[in-house]
């Protein structure tokens, strides 16, 4: 078997360039730190082996270049190549190259595409789709822990049955649907047999049948006989009646136009009088508009007006507090002049006493003329010796003078700039107190606007709502009275209908949960086309009272006799008789049940749908209606769309003016329902229309927040003056101000500090200065007995200098006084300019108040104008509406009387219509019967005319005309019939009564002729072909169960054959590794009395179901896989994993940490055991970060990271079998020899 030579990777992952790995010996691990780059060579080997990107830990192929993962790609390339080496020497290449967002494969350096690139590695052993020769980080857990169906997914992927996976499903699937069919037709063959047997038995029952029916003709022909020789007496009767009628009619038809003219001209009066009303209501509109447009400009001028106002108060009281400061400030400068003054009389009379005292001291201290002048060389002396000294000495003296008169300025300016820094101070806080006044009424307005616009916003909202829903309504109840118009249902009840409705109202109100309402109210047809059958089946039933008990009927009937009101049918549910529904009827083709067309919510009344409908069928046509009733085996109740009624009895009952009159009824039941939404949503509109009336509300709701606006806008300009102009420039000139005085100071401090030391130097200067004197005067002042020079000399100066030094505080002082004075008129001057200002802006906002409350008064004006407009207008609108008022009821009282003549009308036309109903079903009763006699082939004798002419044209319905119906009844007329049949007794009859009694007795004849024909069970007529037919329906079932039969024998033959082959290669693998497990578990485990072993789930079929692993640890009893240790579970996966390694041996075997959850035991059984695999099997390459592991390898390959700008990999390999084995023992003690140099 060969081997892998040699990995070559480039820009792959953290490899970055050109790196080679290997060459690979048999049993080689790869060692390195965490996160160094020894899984992205397991990555490397699965994508040269074909391995898709997403299980490769990164979302597309791109990232896989070294960098890409930090957005710093290396390369737009990169590469990883394998060099497989066979055993006969022959070298085989695979490559994979990543370009752009796709990846290439190359062979032998050539490019292929990726199925051949896979067979070439499943030609050498690699099964790409397996993975039989990679076990990734971690996967040895998830392999213990694999559910059976995993475990037997994974055995089909290594056995390759999952390629007959999907054939096996479909020919199992034909196989199970040949079965099916093959069962489903011995089960048709079956029902086709007993279906023969009972064609020959109605064969026999229908040559019964016959002989009744002859019999059962006869009587029907003298029923039919009685029915048309009354019903013609009935017709005569009728016209001469209808005749009177209409004469009534005609009479009452001209009142009731000169009512409808005078109706029309008072109407139009009314008309006329809306429009005026409609048109003040728009002057109405009109100015209301003008004033919800005006009354906002006055609310915004008289708001401007009120914060001008405020705003003249406020400079108002600055000024004020201004002028105040002024007058302080005067009153200061007063007071400086005053002490000025005094100071410099002071001076004055200091000068003059200080020249009296000097007169008198020349008096008092005399020399001698040789002292003196010998006092003047010895000066003169002393002076040229001293001579270099003075000249320092004054200097020093001039420099210490100098700064003395600095240090007094300073002084006097630190004290004014810290008034200027008061005052500052003072107007700072001033500020402040108004900044807080102007930020608490910002808060409020702020707090106001927002309530203001919260209120609009909902009042907006309401009003687009009702806006939107008003469409709505509107739209909804112009088509609602647009229907309502077109099915001209907008009329007024006759007063028969009120009483019925007010007596059933009054029933409800008493048994509210007991009577339940009328028959036609409480149901409804399916669909319109239903409605005149439906009204035929119910008859007089379909205004009957749905009722619960029989108990209640008989009080509500009580009830009425009580009140004398018209006489009610009943619907008791617990007292009805109902038939059951006859299923079979459902099956008939071209027809449905009655009780089906017939909807309703009300579950308990479909007993009574079912009582009044029984089993009556609904038809299209009146052919399909009779074709179903008289030609199947049993006579069937039937009607058509039309109306036309088929019973049992023969009796053909065909559609009316009535029928269509009654059904009606529907509709109006409809149009009641829609009447009753058209008043819902008029009231509706009702109460939209008050909501969108606070359109007025809304817009001086919109003028309170503009003014509020304006307010906020005028305090939040004045603040922000305040805090970013007048506050900053305090602010600025306080420091400045405090910049100054810091200055000052500092300065002040270093002049004092020059002061001292040059006070040092001129003592220093002294002392020399007066030793030089000392030694020239010495001889001097012994003759004129003083101690030195200087004692004489201090007499006469020190008055001189006492009086230099008063002269210069009076001096400091007077200036001191004047630099005040100047800088407190410079600030008075400042303080007037300000108030000059105060004044002229005071000036000007009293003038645009003035201005203000005349564009208040101008629209104030124009509101109270608009406003006597409206009032004038509402005045005549109160008197136009009076007059509407008086003109609506005389145009009520016109239609009043106009209702109660078409009431007397309608009355009168009514009972026209009544007879002209009545006459009308006597002439379709007779032409029913005639038809039907024509039909059910009755031959009935006539003198004239022949059965023939009688049209079997649909009666009844909309599409068939007057005019044809009348010709039809006209032809019919002509038709004499020959009542000489008839006896005495039955022509002589006279009241209803009698012909009713006689006409039952009639039909119960006939219906006990008919029950014996039911009991009979009428046969089948066609009998004879059902019989053939039922004979060829058995053949062809025979045919068809054969041919079904031999289909399934084939596809189970087909299945077997696929289930075999599918079995046979998934048994190899499985078989191959049950063996193979338990010794390798043994090796791995180094003890006999270990076993593992695999059990399938399905014996028969084991790729269907799940496979069972389970294994016994030395020394320990039988325990579930969950139940085993971590280390017992590794073990455990690693022999399941090296059994199917050897079904199907890889040449090489790439493990990625499989000894993670192994203690040094293990690990030692483990690794021996697969290099004993790697000697023997195949070639081993394992990725391991323990010593006692990878220390028994015949390579190390070590990988480690380096740094720069991102991690990279370095790869260093290390040959191992140059260097001998040591025993466990010898590692043990050169452990504990180097722990013992530790």
């Amino acid at each position: 078997m060969g081997y892998l030579k040699l990995l070559l990777l480039e820009n792959f992952k953290s490899w970055r360039g050109r790196q080679s790995i290997g060459p690979f010996m048999r049993f080689n691990c790869i060692i390195g730190p965490n996160g160094s780059g020894k899984s992205n060579i397991m990555d490397a080997l699965s994508f040269v082996m074909g391995e898709r990107t997403a299980n490769l830990r990164v979302k597309s192929v791109r990232e896989l270049i070294h960098g890409a993962h930090v957005g710093k790609p290396f390369s737009s390339t990169a590469s990883v190549k394998i060099v497989y080496c066979e055993e006969n020497g022959e070298e085989k290449t695979f490559s994979r190259i990543i370009r752009g967002n796709c990846s290439e494969f190359l062979f032998n350096d050539k490019a292929v595409s990726r199925s051949v690139y896979t067979a070439e590695l499943e030609k050498i052993g690699i099964i790409v789709k397996a993975r039989n020769c990679m076990v990734f980080q971690g996967a040895v857990e998830s392999i213990a822990m694999k559910k059976p169906k995993e475990r037997t997914q994974l055995f089909e992927q290594i056995s390759n049955s999952w390629e007959f996976a999907e054939e096996y499903d479909r020919k199992k699937k034909k196989m199970q649907q040949a079965e099916g069919d093959a069962q489903f037709n011995y089960n048709k063959k079956k029902h086709v047999a007993v279906e023969r047997k009972h064609a020959k038995l109605e064969k026999e029952e229908a040559e019964r049948y016959q002989m009744l029916l002859e019999e059962l003709k006869e009587n029907r022909i003298q029923l039919q006989l009685f029915q048309l020789y009354h019903n013609e007496k009935k017709i005569d009767f009728l016209n001469n009646k209808l005749d009177e009628k209409n004469m009534d009619v005609n009479t009452k038809k001209d009142s009731l136009s000169s009512a409808e003219d005078t109706f029309k001209a008072k109407k139009k009066v009314l008309g006329i009088l809306n429009r005026d009303q409609q048109l003040m209501d728009k002057e109405m509109k009109t100015l209301e508009a003008s004033l919800n447009q005006k009354r906002p400009q006055y609310i915004k001028a008289k708001e401007n007006t009120s914060h001008q106002i405020k705003k003249v108060d406020m400079a108002k009281k600055s000024l004020k507090d201004n002028e105040k400061h002024l007058a302080k400030q005067e009153q200061n400068i007063k007071e400086l002049d005053a002490e000025l003054t005094d100071v410099e009389r002071s001076w004055r009379a200091y000068e003059k006493k200080v020249e009296e005292e000097m007169l008198q001291r020349r008096a008092d201290v005399e020399l001698e003329a040789s002292q003196l002048d010998r006092y003047k060389e010895l000066k003169e002396l002393a002076r040229k010796k001293v001579a270099t000294l003075t000249q320092q000495l004054e200097k020093l003296q001039w420099e210490q003078k100098a700064d003395l008169e600095r240090m007094a300025f300073d002084e006097r300016k630190q004290k004014e700039i810290e008034e200027g820094i008061k005052q500052v101070v003072e107007q700072i806080e001033d500020h402040k107190k108004r900044i807080e006044k102007l930020e608490e009424y910002t808060k409020s307005c702020i707090e106001l606007l927002a309530e203001k616009k919260q209120q609009e916003k909902v009042l907006t909202d309401e009003m687009e709502n009702s806006r939107v829903q008003i469409a709505q309504v509107n739209e909804e109840l112009n088509k609602i009275v647009g229907e309502l118009q077109n099915a001209r249902i907008d009329y007024h009840e006759g007063r028969r209908q009120q009483m019925r409705a007010e007596i059933l109202e009054s029933l409800k109100r008493l048994y509210p949960d007991s009577v339940f309402g009328r028959l036609l109210d409480l149901c409804h047809p399916i669909h319109k086309k239903y409605q005149l059958a439906v009204t035929k089946v119910f008859g007089k039933y379909m205004s009957a009272i749905v009722v619960a008990t029989e108990k209640i009927a008989r009080d509500c009937i009580r009830f009425l006799k009580e009140e004398r009101a018209e006489p009610e049918t009943f619907l008791a549910l617990d007292y009805l008789d109902i038939k059951p529904v006859n299923e079979k009827l459902r099956e008939i083709k071209g027809s449905k049940m009655m009780i089906d067309v017939v909807q309703t919510p009300f579950t308990p009344l479909k007993k009574v749908i079912q009582f009044v409908c029984g089993n009556g069928l609904v038809c299209d046509t009146v052919k399909e209606a009779r074709q179903i009733a008289f030609d199947g085996p049993v006579r069937l109740k039937t009607v058509s769309l039309d109306g036309t009624l088929f019973l049992k009895s023969g009796v053909i009952s065909g559609g009316s003016s009535d029928l269509k009159f009654k059904a009606r009824y529907w509709d109006e039941k409809e149009m009641k329902e829609m009447k009753e939404r058209r008043d819902r949503l008029v009231n509706e509109l009702k109460e939209l229309m008050k909501i969108k009336r606070k359109e007025t509300d809304l817009k001086q709701l919109q003028a309170q927040c503009q003014g509020t606006q304006t307010r906020l806008k005028y305090s939040q300009s004045e603040l922000e003056n305040i805090k970013k102009k007048h506050l900053a420039n305090f602010y600025k000139e306080k420091s400045k101000l405090e910049s100054e005085l810091v200055n000052i100071k500092s300065q002040y401090a270093m002049l004092n500090e020059g002061l001292l030391q040059r006070a040092e130097k001129i003592e220093e200067f002294q002392k020399k200065m007066n030793e030089v004197e000392d030694a020239v005067f010495q001889d001097f002042c012994e003759e004129i007995g003083v101690e030195n020079i200087r004692v004489f000399e201090q007499e006469r100066v020190k008055q001189q200098e006492e009086t230099d030094k008063k002269r210069l505080e009076f001096e400091n002082q007077k200036t001191r006084l004047s630099i005040q004075l100047e800088y407190s008129r410079g600030q008075l001057q400042k303080l007037v300019n300000k108030i000059h200002m105060l004044k002229e802006t005071v000036r000007k906002d009293e003038a645009e108040i003035v201005r203000l409350k005349k564009d208040e008064e101008e629209f104030l004006l124009m509101v109270n104008e608009i406003m006597r407009e409206q009032q004038h207008l509402k005045d005549r609108l109160i008197t136009l509406k009076t007059e509407v008022t008086k003109a609506q009821n005389e145009v009520e009282e016109s239609r009043k009387k106009l209702l109660t003549l078409n009431r007397e009308m309608g009355k009168l036309q009514k009972e026209a219509i009544a007879i002209e109903t009545s006459l009308e079903q006597k002439r379709l009763e007779r032409h029913n019967m005639l038809l039907e006699c024509k039909v059910q082939d009755l031959r009935i004798s006539l003198l004239w005319g022949s059965l023939d002419e009688i049209s079997e044209v649909e009666l009844g319905t909309e599409a068939e005309s007057t005019e044809a119906t009348a010709d039809i009844y006209e032809r019919e007329r002509a038709i004499q019939i020959d009542y000489s049949s008839l006896t005495d007794d039955l022509t002589d009859l006279q009241s209803d009564k009698e012909i009713e009694a006689h006409l039952t007795r009639l039909q119960q004849q006939i219906v006990s002729k008919e029950n014996v024909l039911f009991k009979t069970a009428a046969p089948n007529l066609r009998a004879l072909e059902k019989l053939q037919t039922a004979k060829d329906k058995f053949q062809e079932s025979v045919d068809a169960f054969e041919a079904s039969r031999r289909e399934a024998r084939i596809c189970r033959q087909e299945f077997e054959q696929m289930k075999k082959r599918r079995y046979e290669r998934f048994s190899q693998c499985f078989e191959h590794v049950s063996v193979a497990i338990d010794q390798i578990y043994k090796k791995l485990c180094r003890n006999s009395c270990a076993q593992a072993f695999l059990s399938p789930e399905n014996p028969e079929e084991p790729y269907l179901e799940g496979i069972s692993y389970n294994c016994v640890a030395p020394g320990k009893r039988f325990m579930p896989m969950d139940n085993l240790s971590g280390g017992e579970k590794s073990v455990a996966a690693l022999a399941l994993v090296f059994a199917i390694h050897s079904f199907r041996p890889a040449p090489f075997f790439i493990l990625d940490e499989v000894d993670a959850a192994l203690d040094n035991t293990n690990i030692g059984k483990v690794s021996s055991f697969i290099k004993e695999q790697a000697q023997e099997q195949c070639q081993m390459i394992v990725i391991s970060l323990k010593e006692e592991f990878y220390s028994r390898a015949d390579a190390l390959i070590g990988v480690c990271p380096e740094q720069d700008d991102y991690m990279f990999s370095h790869v260093l390999t290390l040959d191992l079998t140059v260097y001998p084995d040591i025993d466990d023992s010898e590692q043990k003690e050169k452990h504990r020899y180097s722990s013992t140099l530790e």
